[in-house]
């Protein structure tokens, strides 16, 4: 029988690590309610959050609050991704363009979330575009600083190189510059994409009536502390999901990188 591949038992590894912390601590808290160490009531013990989110996705309303609030955070990350890859890229750019945005830029980014949210409602009112404009200025900032700071940070040798070679203003940017930047963009767009899943949450609060925040919401006005658990655990799942995705659609244009890696010895 053939042994499975390296990196399939790689991957397996590690997932099974990612999971040993989570699965050991709710198998924990399960043993202490049923060992009567706790009654379970304001902490629900796995086994009733689990039967609390099967009951909510055999009736749909599940899919229909993830998809909902899916669809706002992918709205905000585009437009958020889309205003910080071109400021990010001005500003590290140019150093008048960074003089000129940069000092405003970093004094809007103190600001706290839950701040823009009744001057989003008097502009936008109180549906959907007011919730996707608090998402993508939660993008933006991560994103913003990511491109910034890459491109600054960019090595002035291997730019003089391609000048040397007489490389053209296109070339100079595809085969220089974008290989340079790549990594931290990448990194900064999963910072986006977190803060994104972070944001939605303040953004339906805004009146939603549907979404992973409304479920929230609505568990804590009918008192469900399970149904509060079960909207947390579905957004850590599609938060992780998306994550995953983006490291996945990067990955084939990152494997230039020489860098260290840690490989179990077989």
């Amino acid at each position: 029988m053939a042994r499975p591949a390296p990196d399939r038992r790689n991957r397996w590894r590690a997932i099974a690590l990612g999971l040993l912390v989570p699965v050991s601590v709710a198998a924990l808290w399960e043993l202490a309610v049923y060992a009567g160490l706790s009654s379970g009531r304001l902490v629900p013990p796995p086994s009733r959050i689990f039967t609390t989110f099967m009951e909510l996705a055999s009736t749909g309303e599940l899919t229909r609050h993830t998809i909902a609030t899916l669809l706002r955070v992918l709205a905000g990350f585009g437009i958020g991704v889309a205003f910080g890859t071109v400021l990010g890229a001005l500003a590290g750019y140019s150093a008048l363009a960074r003089s000129l945005a940069d000092p405003t830029l970093q004094a809007l980014r103190a600001i706290p979330s839950i701040a823009w949210v009744p001057l989003f409602i008097l502009w936008l009112g109180i549906f959907e575009a007011s919730k996707v404009a608090l998402i993508a200025v939660g993008v933006f900032f991560p994103v913003y600083l990511g491109v910034m700071g890459a491109i600054m940070s960019v090595d002035r040798k291997i730019v003089e190189i391609g000048r040397i070679f007489r490389l053209s203003g296109p070339a100079m940017i595809r085969r220089i510059l974008l290989p340079a930047v790549l990594p931290e963009y990448v990194i900064a767009l999963r910072a986006g994409l977190g803060l994104g899943w972070m944001f939605v949450v303040a953004a339906e609060f805004m009146g939603a009536a549907e979404g992973l925040g409304y479920l929230l919401i609505d568990g804590q006005q009918l008192g469900k502390p399970a149904q509060i658990v079960a909207a947390i655990v579905a957004f850590a799942i599609v938060g992780k999901i998306t994550d995953w995705l983006l490291v996945a659609v990067s990955t084939p244009f990152l494997r230039w990188q020489d860098v260290v890696t840690h490989h179990r010895e077989r």
